[in-house]
């Protein structure tokens, strides 16, 4: 059932309790990025914490993806730090131990040489779909239908889409959801590159169809950003201005956002469409990936183009690095130094994290009865 709620104007104050920030806001049973396809070359094995869980990933000789867990079961000493060696094991850099990509020891080269059932280490089911690499951390079967569609990597023209990008956060992915969901900040945060004044006036709009909460906005007759005016041929200093982003449980997001000329179809613009992939590594940090791929190019000539191409790289790294990171580590600073359980008070503006959040408190306690029910 599609669910749509529009809000023009501040609603009264008031004060909900925020989610506790920790781990029991984690989703086992979802799938989560592990990492971008071209980070995972043949025959490396490349390490990363998610969900507090260390992991090792790597390429088996068919070249699909495999990951354990990185940490040998005998003295616990990470298995990134190893070597893959024949028939897709990873070998311990300690005592030479061998472990399969079912996460089984193989191979105790220690006489008696017993291989004790405590030695197997688990395995996660792991997926290569759309130039990205999927995991699976939780004990439910993991069903691939459910990856969210970002097949416009693998359909778009290489020239028009962004290199694929990566950034450590210091803080809860939810807090990084909700700075995402928030379109309102733009203008502030990110005047002159992807906000402008006017846009703050326009209407918040929360459409739900299941689980995926969309927030979008439009404003008419508007100063185009600095951004869009880049892409866009002579004429488009000022139009309409309209974005909408689409949230996938836990922590993936697809964003579409771009400027036409006013009054006319959003569809004659141009503009680009971002992804946007959080997962947990800890309670205090996340993996942040992303990229961009252009829609509706206007613009001609392949030097004119990759310079385009470059500079969306740039100015989205340069929003969230130097703009949306300071504050995002800022506000979990003070929410982890604050003696009493704080309370936010709520806006108009926060009807789509606060949407995101009543779903994922349903779908955090149907993981844990997931989980209980399996063990």
């Amino acid at each position: 059932m599609n669910q749509t709620i529009s809000i023009a104007a501040p609603v009264s104050l008031k004060t909900a309790a925020i989610p506790t920030i920790g781990s029991e806001r984690f989703i086992m049973n979802a799938w989560y990025v592990g990492l971008w396809g071209n980070e995972l070359p043949a025959g490396k094995l490349v390490s990363q914490t998610i969900l507090n869980e260390p992991v090792v990933f790597f390429r088996k000789q068919d070249g699909a993806p495999a990951a354990i867990r990185d940490r040998c079961s005998h003295r616990f000493v990470p298995l990134s730090m190893g070597t893959l060696v024949s028939g897709d094991r990873v070998q311990c850099a300690y005592h030479g131990l061998e472990f399969g990509a079912d996460g089984k020891c193989m191979k105790n080269p220690h006489p008696p040489n017993t291989i004790p059932a405590a030695l197997h280490l688990p395995s996660f089911p792991v997926v290569e779909k759309h130039s990205l690499i999927w995991i699976w951390m939780g004990d439910m079967p993991a069903d691939p239908a459910l990856i969210p569609d970002y097949s416009c990597l693998e359909t778009s023209a290489p020239e028009h889409i962004t290199d694929p990008s990566y950034l450590n956060i210091k803080a809860h992915y939810e807090l990084i959801v909700n700075n995402l969901l928030d379109l309102s900040h733009v203008v502030y945060l990110h005047s002159g590159i992807l906000g402008s004044k006017g846009i703050e006036l326009s209407e918040v709009k929360v459409d739900t169809s299941g689980d995926v909460v969309t927030v979008s906005r439009f404003a008419s007759d508007v100063e185009t950003p600095g951004m869009f005016q880049m892409m866009a041929p002579a004429g488009f200093e000022r139009g309409d201005s309209f974005t909408s982003i689409s949230w996938f449980a836990p922590g993936n997001l697809l964003l579409k956002t771009g400027s036409c000329k006013t009054g006319q179809p959003q569809e004659t613009g141009t503009g680009y469409l971002a992804i946007h992939l959080i997962t947990p590594e800890t309670e205090r940090s996340s993996h942040y990936r992303y990229t961009a791929v252009r829609f509706n190019v206007m613009t001609e000539g392949e030097a004119l183009n990759e310079q385009i191409r470059q500079k969306i790289r740039e100015l989205r790294t340069f929003a969230f690095a130097e703009q949306d990171g300071p504050v995002i580590e800022a506000q979990q600073r003070r929410l982890d130094a604050s003696g009493t359980r704080l309370e936010p008070v709520l806006l108009a503006i926060d009807v789509g994290p606060q949407r995101c959040k009543r779903i994922l408190d349903r779908l955090i306690s149907n993981d844990r009865k997931a989980e209980s029910s399996n063990v």
